[in-house]
Protein backbone atom coordinates (compact mmCIF):
# COMPACT_ATOMS: atom_id res chain seq x y z
CA UNK A 1 0.00 0.00 0.00
CA UNK A 2 1.42 3.39 -0.98
CA UNK A 3 2.09 5.98 1.71
CA UNK A 4 -0.72 8.20 0.37
CA UNK A 5 -3.16 5.27 0.47
CA UNK A 6 -1.97 4.43 3.97
CA UNK A 7 -2.43 8.03 5.10
CA UNK A 8 -5.91 8.19 3.54
CA UNK A 9 -6.86 4.94 5.26
CA UNK A 10 -5.63 6.35 8.57
CA UNK A 11 -7.71 9.51 8.07
CA UNK A 12 -10.81 7.41 7.34
CA UNK A 13 -10.33 5.20 10.40
CA UNK A 14 -9.64 8.19 12.64
CA UNK A 15 -12.73 10.00 11.31
CA UNK A 16 -14.90 6.93 11.85
CA UNK A 17 -13.61 6.49 15.40
CA UNK A 18 -14.20 10.15 16.30
CA UNK A 19 -17.65 10.35 14.74
CA UNK A 20 -18.81 7.10 16.35
CA UNK A 21 -17.67 8.24 19.79
CA UNK A 22 -18.91 11.82 19.50
CA UNK A 23 -22.34 10.80 18.20
CA UNK A 24 -22.67 7.55 20.17
CA UNK A 25 -22.93 5.99 16.72
CA UNK A 26 -26.16 7.75 15.84
CA UNK A 27 -26.50 8.92 12.24
CA UNK A 28 -22.91 8.14 11.25
CA UNK A 29 -23.13 7.41 7.53
CA UNK A 30 -20.37 6.59 5.07
CA UNK A 31 -20.83 10.06 3.57
CA UNK A 32 -20.29 11.65 7.02
CA UNK A 33 -17.09 9.67 7.50
CA UNK A 34 -15.83 10.59 4.02
CA UNK A 35 -16.53 14.28 4.68
CA UNK A 36 -14.76 14.18 8.05
CA UNK A 37 -11.77 12.44 6.42
CA UNK A 38 -11.67 15.06 3.65
CA UNK A 39 -12.28 12.63 0.80
CA UNK A 40 -15.12 11.76 -1.54
CA UNK A 41 -17.60 9.01 -0.77
CA UNK A 42 -16.32 7.14 -3.83
CA UNK A 43 -12.75 7.33 -2.52
CA UNK A 44 -13.93 5.92 0.80
CA UNK A 45 -15.39 2.88 -0.97
CA UNK A 46 -12.03 2.25 -2.65
CA UNK A 47 -10.64 1.56 0.82
CA UNK A 48 -13.66 -0.13 2.42
CA UNK A 49 -16.18 -2.02 0.32
CA UNK A 50 -18.83 -2.06 3.05
CA UNK A 51 -19.70 -0.14 6.18
CA UNK A 52 -19.22 -3.37 8.12
CA UNK A 53 -15.63 -3.66 6.81
CA UNK A 54 -15.01 -0.09 7.95
CA UNK A 55 -16.47 -0.66 11.43
CA UNK A 56 -14.40 -3.80 11.98
CA UNK A 57 -11.25 -2.11 10.64
CA UNK A 58 -11.86 0.85 12.97
CA UNK A 59 -12.02 -1.34 16.06
CA UNK A 60 -8.79 -3.08 14.97
CA UNK A 61 -7.20 0.31 14.26
CA UNK A 62 -8.13 1.38 17.80
CA UNK A 63 -6.29 -1.66 19.18
CA UNK A 64 -3.18 -0.66 17.23
CA UNK A 65 -3.40 3.00 18.25
CA UNK A 66 -3.93 2.09 21.89
CA UNK A 67 -1.02 -0.38 21.71
CA UNK A 68 -3.01 -3.33 22.96
CA UNK A 69 0.03 -5.53 22.25
CA UNK A 70 2.05 -3.75 24.93
CA UNK A 71 -0.88 -3.85 27.32
CA UNK A 72 -1.12 -7.63 26.83
CA UNK A 73 2.60 -8.28 27.35
CA UNK A 74 2.22 -9.68 30.88
CA UNK A 75 -0.62 -11.92 29.68
CA UNK A 76 1.35 -13.20 26.71
CA UNK A 77 4.51 -13.90 28.69
CA UNK A 78 2.87 -15.60 31.69
CA UNK A 79 3.33 -19.35 31.61
CA UNK A 80 1.02 -20.20 34.51
CA UNK A 81 -2.66 -20.28 33.43
CA UNK A 82 -3.88 -18.54 36.60
CA UNK A 83 -1.33 -15.76 36.17
CA UNK A 84 -2.44 -15.45 32.53
CA UNK A 85 -6.04 -14.95 33.65
CA UNK A 86 -5.03 -12.32 36.21
CA UNK A 87 -2.90 -10.46 33.66
CA UNK A 88 -5.64 -10.63 31.02
CA UNK A 89 -8.32 -9.19 33.30
CA UNK A 90 -5.97 -6.37 34.32
CA UNK A 91 -5.14 -5.57 30.68
CA UNK A 92 -8.76 -5.82 29.54
CA UNK A 93 -9.94 -3.53 32.36
CA UNK A 94 -7.49 -0.86 31.24
CA UNK A 95 -8.42 -1.33 27.60
CA UNK A 96 -12.12 -0.90 28.32
CA UNK A 97 -11.34 2.51 29.81
CA UNK A 98 -9.95 3.55 26.43
CA UNK A 99 -12.54 1.96 24.14
CA UNK A 100 -15.66 2.77 26.13
CA UNK A 101 -16.86 5.51 23.78
CA UNK A 102 -16.71 3.28 20.70
CA UNK A 103 -18.10 0.31 22.63
CA UNK A 104 -21.13 2.30 23.75
CA UNK A 105 -21.67 3.56 20.20
CA UNK A 106 -21.58 0.06 18.71
CA UNK A 107 -23.85 -1.30 21.43
CA UNK A 108 -26.33 1.54 20.98
CA UNK A 109 -26.50 0.84 17.25
CA UNK A 110 -26.46 -2.96 17.40
CA UNK A 111 -30.22 -3.60 17.78
CA UNK A 112 -31.00 -1.87 14.47
CA UNK A 113 -27.66 -1.63 12.64
CA UNK A 114 -26.34 -4.87 11.18
CA UNK A 115 -22.86 -3.46 10.43
CA UNK A 116 -22.39 -2.18 13.97
CA UNK A 117 -23.63 -5.48 15.36
CA UNK A 118 -21.21 -7.38 13.11
CA UNK A 119 -18.29 -5.19 14.24
CA UNK A 120 -19.20 -5.62 17.91
CA UNK A 121 -19.63 -9.40 17.55
CA UNK A 122 -16.27 -9.68 15.76
CA UNK A 123 -14.54 -8.01 18.71
CA UNK A 124 -16.42 -10.08 21.30
CA UNK A 125 -15.57 -13.27 19.40
CA UNK A 126 -11.89 -12.26 19.61
CA UNK A 127 -12.24 -11.84 23.40
CA UNK A 128 -13.97 -15.21 23.64
CA UNK A 129 -11.12 -16.82 21.67
CA UNK A 130 -8.62 -15.50 24.22
CA UNK A 131 -10.81 -16.76 27.06
CA UNK A 132 -10.84 -20.20 25.42
CA UNK A 133 -7.04 -20.23 25.23
CA UNK A 134 -6.94 -19.59 28.98
CA UNK A 135 -9.59 -22.17 29.88
CA UNK A 136 -7.85 -24.76 27.69
CA UNK A 137 -4.65 -24.02 29.61
CA UNK A 138 -6.48 -24.46 32.92
CA UNK A 139 -7.86 -27.78 31.70
CA UNK A 140 -4.44 -28.94 30.50
CA UNK A 141 -2.92 -28.14 33.90
CA UNK A 142 -5.82 -29.99 35.56
CA UNK A 143 -6.95 -26.83 37.36
CA UNK A 144 -10.23 -26.27 35.51
CA UNK A 145 -13.31 -26.71 37.67
CA UNK A 146 -14.64 -30.26 37.19
CA UNK A 147 -18.13 -28.79 36.73
CA UNK A 148 -17.16 -27.03 33.49
CA UNK A 149 -15.86 -27.98 30.08
CA UNK A 150 -13.19 -25.68 28.64
CA UNK A 151 -15.78 -24.33 26.19
CA UNK A 152 -18.41 -23.61 28.84
CA UNK A 153 -15.72 -22.05 31.03
CA UNK A 154 -14.69 -19.77 28.14
CA UNK A 155 -18.34 -18.78 27.60
CA UNK A 156 -18.71 -17.89 31.27
CA UNK A 157 -15.36 -16.08 31.39
CA UNK A 158 -16.27 -13.94 28.36
CA UNK A 159 -19.61 -12.96 29.91
CA UNK A 160 -18.10 -12.16 33.31
CA UNK A 161 -15.58 -9.74 31.76
CA UNK A 162 -17.99 -8.33 29.17
CA UNK A 163 -18.00 -4.62 28.48
CA UNK A 164 -21.63 -4.40 29.55
CA UNK A 165 -20.79 -5.76 33.02
CA UNK A 166 -17.71 -3.53 33.31
CA UNK A 167 -19.74 -0.48 32.28
CA UNK A 168 -22.48 -1.21 34.79
CA UNK A 169 -20.05 -1.73 37.65
CA UNK A 170 -17.89 1.30 36.80
CA UNK A 171 -20.51 3.85 35.76
CA UNK A 172 -23.68 2.81 37.54
CA UNK A 173 -22.28 1.38 40.76
CA UNK A 174 -19.17 3.54 40.90
CA UNK A 175 -16.54 0.84 41.20
CA UNK A 176 -12.95 2.02 40.83
CA UNK A 177 -10.55 0.31 38.47
CA UNK A 178 -8.70 -1.56 41.24
CA UNK A 179 -11.94 -2.81 42.80
CA UNK A 180 -13.11 -3.99 39.39
CA UNK A 181 -9.86 -5.87 38.71
CA UNK A 182 -9.61 -7.40 42.18
CA UNK A 183 -13.22 -8.55 42.49
CA UNK A 184 -13.61 -9.68 38.89
CA UNK A 185 -10.41 -11.69 39.08
CA UNK A 186 -11.64 -13.34 42.29
CA UNK A 187 -15.04 -14.17 40.78
CA UNK A 188 -13.55 -15.52 37.52
CA UNK A 189 -11.03 -17.73 39.30
CA UNK A 190 -13.63 -18.92 41.82
CA UNK A 191 -15.96 -19.87 38.96
CA UNK A 192 -13.46 -21.45 36.60
CA UNK A 193 -10.62 -22.90 38.61
CA UNK A 194 -10.35 -25.73 41.10
CA UNK A 195 -10.67 -24.80 44.76
CA UNK A 196 -6.98 -25.51 45.38
CA UNK A 197 -6.00 -22.23 43.69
Amino acid sequence: MSSSNSETRRKILTACWELMVNNIGQGVRMSDIAKAAGISRQALYLHFKTRSDLMIATTQFMDDELDVGLRLKAYRTASDPVEKIKAYITAWAGHMEDIQGMARALLALSPTDEEAREAWNERMDAIHAQCRIMTDALAKSERLSPHLSAKKAADLFAVLISFENWDRLRRHYGWGKKAYIDHTTHVVLSALATSEI
